[in-house]
């Protein structure tokens, strides 16, 4: 199993993080040691001093595939979640002002958090579903899967040129503006809708 990523997939995020909104998908993968088990705690890296939380859309790959049509890449996925692509942004910014790659910021132990899983089939419109992050009750970033810049069928087109997709893989899809730091004794709490799907405390 492996995580792809998508990033600068919501405008207002590229332009608080000070990118330029990208003409394709900005893809970059986590490995299957970054998943963190679910509702077990986050524990901070003694390696960074500024972790942020990215709360996104998850979705999961259903079938094995390569170079996948746009058209028909809504078949490769089936289930959908909210989870949290968490960043050492302090490692993230040193490397990519000398010009390295920023895997260590990103793709560290426990960094990919993923809820519980819905079926596609729940959700009438895949492009108007709301999402959100409770940082100790207290909401503090929400965002709507109709502001994303490349479609759900396009990452997966995109990045099965590349990659080829596997049953079980997880893609996120990109995190809306309003990204934010987490300390130790936070409690997280994520929502699609009203359904709370995650939930562990940052230790």
């Amino acid at each position: 199993m492996k995580i792809i990523c998508c990033g600068r997939n919501y405008a207002e995020h590229a332009k608080e993080m000070k990118h330029d909104i990208p003409d394709k998908p900005v893809i970059f993968m986590k490995p299957d040691t970054a998943l963190k088990r679910k509702n077990m705690p986050f524990f901070l890296p003694d390696f960074s001093n500024e972790v942020h939380y990215e709360t996104e859309i998850v979705l999961r790959i259903c079938k094995n595939g390569k170079n996948i049509e746009e058209k028909f890449a809504g078949k490769y996925f089936d289930q959908l979640t909210v989870g949290i692509d968490f960043t050492a942004r302090d490692l993230q910014s040193e490397a990519k002002k000398k010009g390295w790659p920023w895997e260590i910021s990103k793709a560290f132990d426990n960094s990919a958090c993923v809820g519980e899983f819905l079926p596609v089939s729940k959700f009438p419109d895949l492009y108007n579903i709301n999402f959100c992050m409770y940082k100790n009750k207290q909401l503090i970033q929400k965002g709507n899967t109709k502001d994303v810049l490349f479609s759900f069928e396009k990452i997966i087109s995109y990045a099965s040129q590349f990659f080829t997709l596997l049953e079980g893989d997880f893609v996120f899809t990109g995190t809306p503006v309003g990204v934010g730091p987490v300390i130790k004794d936070d409690h997280i709490e994520c929502f699609i809708e009203n359904d709370s799907l995650l939930e562990f405390d940052v230790k």
